[in-house]
């Protein structure tokens, strides 16, 4: 369902096709198409746990020595600002994201739905009280930066110099610094 919606989107884009038609192309009904994608922005950004145990993995997992910031810059560039390795269809995907409201305000959304998450895996890891608000500010602030860089010219450097930004700062109060 959602590559035949994805495909529809992008030969004529978003705004222009409807539900029906997707559940048409795929075979299905809208009853069914609305079971699994509850609203049409879900077809396109249907990653929704994979992203988040991805981005938590980056936390758990990171390299010893590593502090969190540094893992959430790492995982912010490899993963978030992936360049798609010359990919057309990669290029046209971020094309449609990037240029429909719609699309952008959902992922934007579903995005800081990890905020919680994120934040219990820092206090865990860090051994700072699960309600510090420091916590819930760190996770924040990093799943902005992605956004916060993107006006400038080098999102990449713009990205590490918010989340260096960040490092001084939780290095002031975190006991795993």
């Amino acid at each position: 369902m959602a590559d035949a919606a994805l495909r529809l989107f992008l030969e004529r884009g978003y705004d222009d096709v409807g539900i029906r038609e997707i559940a048409d192309a795929a075979d299905v009904s809208t009853t069914t198409l609305f079971k699994h994608f509850p609203v049409k922005e879900a077809l396109v950004l249907d990653e929704d746990a994979e992203q988040e145990a991805r981005l938590l993995a980056a936390v758990r997992e990171r390299p010893e020595g590593q502090s969190l910031p540094a893992a959430l810059r790492e995982h912010a560039l490899s993963i978030r600002l992936a360049p798609g390795d010359g990919d057309p269809r990669f290029a046209a995907f971020t094309a449609l994201v990037n240029g429909t409201p719609a699309l952008l305000g959902y992922g934007r959304k579903m995005w800081l739905r990890h905020t919680a998450a994120l934040s219990r895996v820092i206090a865990a890891e860090s051994g700072l009280a699960a309600a510090d608000p420091a916590c819930t500010a760190l996770a924040r602030f990093a799943l902005e930066a992605p956004r916060a860089a993107a006006v400038h010219d080098d999102t990449r450097a713009a990205v590490t110099r918010v989340l260096e930004l960040l490092e001084r700062g939780w290095s002031t109060l975190s006991p795993e610094a």
